[in-house]
């Protein structure tokens, strides 16, 4: 059953743009293993970030929640072995999708030249 589902769009060069002037920006809002998925031979996929930027904001909005009570890194995504993403959450973030009663998240990530966007439906039994 879907429990709730959310969309998140934004525009790559805005997300560069921060990559580029706030050194704490990556390790706030991403864990090591999305940080080390981002960068290929030293360079940064920009386009990456982004999506996966939009993707924790879908999947917080599928949550019913935002992100009140938990934090960025709390959401992870990780690229199953044919590109799927899939959801993986922890600390606080778990816990409150367990009282929602979400068994788990669908995930799609796509970006163009400008924009990057994601869409997360969070799946449950509601007893």
């Amino acid at each position: 059953m879907i429990l709730g589902t959310g969309i998140d769009i934004i525009e790559i060069q805005r997300i560069s743009r921060v990559v580029n002037r706030r050194k704490n920006f990556m390790i706030r809002f991403f864990t090591s293993g999305e940080r080390e998925y981002f960068y290929n031979n030293g360079k940064k996929r920009i386009e990456s970030i982004a999506g996966y930027y939009a993707a924790k904001e879908a999947i917080a909005k599928s949550m019913g929640t935002g992100f009140s009570g938990f934090g960025w890194q709390e959401i992870e995504i990780k690229k199953l072995e044919k590109g799927q993403p899939q959801v993986f959450l922890w600390g606080k973030a778990k816990e409150e999708a367990r009282k929602r009663e979400i068994d788990h998240i669908l995930l799609s990530i796509s970006h163009c030249k400008e924009y990057a966007v994601a869409q997360a439906i969070a799946i449950g039994e509601k007893k």
